[in-house]
């Protein structure tokens, strides 16, 4: 006797729903069950298998209508609690994204917490300003509203529920503030993101079931897939969806307004996908294990373009807390919730079993040949193209008198010191000479400046700028991979550079 292979509609899945008999299992139960029985046995046994995520999508915000006032006012401009909505739609529509600032509180509160607020229930101050025309003739606006006073609030979230994330860690000598997290220097840190194995995508990655008009948990409500969400990259296993789900209907437990340190505010949004087992292929994709899902470890301490590839991790080594980088231990930290994305998994279960939450046809599958790509920009200066090649350096054990002459000779504020290897060992400024015939020291390596802010000969002006604001000075080191100094990079030059530019534009114009 041959055994039938298991083949299943998701009709016949609502069906079962519908009458109460249908099996549904989470996704970190499926694997198991894979493992126990094989994909053809798991097939038979499971209907459904219910996903979870829970982690901060900064690509996510909402629609909102206000109704008009009397008299009406076409709004130019709108905030609410101080944080500003884009206007360019209609007369009272506007759009809140996720990431937006609080003009106010800055990187403290922003649109996140806004939309937290209002699925909270809480009332928010509202205020607007126009340009006045005959149909809409007010000016201004304030007001407190709550999501109930709102005509309707839709989620419309451009890119949600990453296939996986890259994990980040820095190189750097110094702490930097990422969308990633906070990243320690010299490798003290690993942070990642992504429910691994409870992660929707990773569970449907050929996308069979996944697709427009799927039928999902959104922050507690139905939501549904619009489309491929923006940077969808399934080539690389980065695949992204676009979601939308009524506000008025979301759980303040499965959303949260947060601010990352010295970065910015961001959603972090509970996304439950069921993928319908209709036959033993799907069985074994729901399968997946932590150990299964291969991501790269990437170095953030080094401009975008530069950035490499330090390893290759399994999920199941960054949820062991700790990864062997460049030879040694190095903690991991998980940015999204492991707790909420099971929540969200079980939670979408029980609505299945309940005959609360029936599945979807997509309408459309989602593409799998797309690829993210740059953007397409003129070319940006470059360190090499400012810096000076001609740069007068000193040796540490030189004394505060040589140092002095140098700068008198060189008509330069800034001079790098070398240590006996040749290598860079700090900085001395003028200031630095000036402060120490006061205090009467004698030593260069007693008053120089050790921890150098530097620059690379390939690094983009754009950042050497921003490093020049953050440190509030006005020349840095370019160093090569080994520390030895092969140019300087000042204020000055860049200005030159600036103007010249700006000249060359302004030619073109006339």
């Amino acid at each position: 006797m041959v055994e039938t292979k298991t083949e299943r509609s998701i009709a016949e899945i609502n069906e079962r729903i519908a009458d109460g008999s249908v099996r549904v299992v989470t996704a970190d139960r499926m694997s198991d069950l894979v493992s126990e029985l094989g994909p053809e046995g798991a097939a038979k046994e499971v209907d459904v298998v219910t996903t979870g995520t829970f982690g901060p999508m900064c690509s996510s915000g909402m629609f909102m209508n206000f109704g008009h006032a009397d008299p009406p006012i076409k709004m130019q401009r709108v905030w609410l609690n101080d944080v500003e909505a884009y206007t360019g739609i209609a007369a009272v529509d506007a759009y809140l994204g996720a990431a937006q600032l609080s003009d106010e509180k800055g990187l403290n509160y922003g649109g996140g917490h806004v939309i937290e607020d209002l699925v909270a229930g809480k009332p928010v101050n509202m205020r607007a300003m126009g340009f006045g025309t005959d149909c809409y003739p007010r000016k201004e606006i304030e007001t407190t509203i709550t999501l109930e006073d709102l005509n309707q609030a839709i989620m419309l979230n451009p890119r949600n529920a990453y296939q996986r994330y890259f994990v980040a860690t820095n190189s750097s000598d110094r702490t930097i503030y990422t969308y990633m997290g906070t990243l320690l220097p010299n490798y003290r840190n690993v942070n990642y993101s992504g429910a691994g194995a409870l992660s929707p995508l990773s569970n449907d990655p050929d996308f069979e079931t996944i697709g427009v008009g799927t039928r999902i948990f959104l922050c507690g409500a139905k939501g549904y897939v619009v489309g491929m969400g923006t940077q969808h990259n399934p080539k690389n296993r980065l695949g992204t969806v676009m979601v939308t789900g009524n506000v008025k209907e979301m759980d303040p437990e499965f959303l949260r307004g947060a601010t990352f340190f010295g970065y910015g505010v961001t959603l972090f949004v509970g996304i439950g996908i069921p993928i319908p087992i209709l036959n033993e292929r799907m069985a074994k994709k729901t399968g997946i294990r932590d150990a299964d899902i291969i991501t790269e470890v990437i170095d953030y301490g080094v401009s975008r373009r530069e950035r490499p590839v330090l390893r290759r991790v399994t999920y199941e080594e960054l949820k062991s807390g700790m990864i062997e980088l460049e030879g040694k231990a190095v903690p991991t930290s998980p940015l999204s919730s492991f707790f909420m994305a099971s929540r969200v998994a079980e939670e979408l279960k029980e609505r299945i079993e309940q005959g609360r939450f029936f599945l979807s046809t997509p309408v459309e599958r989602l593409p799998t040949d797309t690829v993210f790509k740059p953007m397409k920009q003129t070319e940006l200066p470059l360190v090499k193209d400012v810096m000076i090649r001609d740069v007068k350096m000193i040796s540490e054990r030189a004394s505060i008198e040589d140092a002095a002459k140098l700068i008198m000779e060189s008509q330069s504020t800034h001079i790098p010191v070398i240590a006996h290897d040749g290598k860079l060992a700090g900085i001395v400024t003028a200031w630095d000479i000036s402060t120490a015939v006061a205090t009467k020291h004698q030593g260069l390596a007693d008053i120089m400046t050790r921890k150098v802010i530097t620059a690379g000969f390939e690094e983009p002006l754009e950042l050497v700028i921003r490093k020049m604001e953050r440190g509030n000075i006005s020349a840095l080191p370019v160093i090569d991979t080994e520390r030895r100094v092969i140019g300087m990079v000042t204020s000055d030059e860049i200005s030159k550079l600036i103007g010249k530019r700006k000249k060359w534009i302004w030619k073109l114009k006339i």
